[in-house]
């Protein structure tokens, strides 16, 4: 009984750990398409010619999310213990119980937040120029696969250039 009520919270709690070093597919995700990946950006940064204040913003805005998303994962793991040792018990408190699940789920959300809000900063800071040249780069990427040699990347960066 306690399996089937602690699993799925266990499985949320890891998705929600998990979510900042996961980068979303963009054929998986319509707004995926729309927003672009920081490490992308930041890797093909002269091929876009970015220029020094963009680049700042974009880099100031993953140091703030980072910090962000780091201290709610802290307190996320905090929540999620104390919501095991609720479950623990012979007889659960079902109020004490959804309570902390709401606790957890809000600092799930929070997150989300925080990194859909990196994201939009990201595209924000970027012309139409630029966005146009990533899409180009990230199909590029899709069709060489994930496992990107040094060379593949270096070939990105040339087909990339107008």
């Amino acid at each position: 009984m306690i399996r089937r009520i602690l699993l799925p919270i266990l499985a949320l709690a890891a998705l929600a750990t998990a979510a900042p070093a996961q980068s979303v597919k963009p054929d998986d995700d319509p707004l995926a398409r729309l927003l672009f990946d920081p490490q992308l950006v930041l890797k093909f940064a002269s091929e876009l010619s970015l220029q020094a204040a963009q680049r700042t913003s974009i880099v100031n805005s993953i140091k703030a999310a980072q910090g962000e998303i780091l201290d709610r994962q802290l307190e996320l793991a905090e929540r999620h213990h104390e919501l095991v040792k609720t479950m623990e018990a012979l007889r659960v408190d079902e109020a004490a119980a959804l309570a902390q699940a709401d606790r957890l789920m809000d600092l799930e959300r929070e997150m989300k937040r925080s990194q859909l809000q990196l994201l939009i900063r990201i595209k924000n800071a970027l012309t139409q120029r630029q966005q146009d040249q990533l899409r180009e780069l990230r199909k590029a990427a899709a069709k060489m696969g994930q496992g990107e040699t040094d060379a593949r990347i270096e070939a990105l960066k040339q087909s990339a250039v107008p």
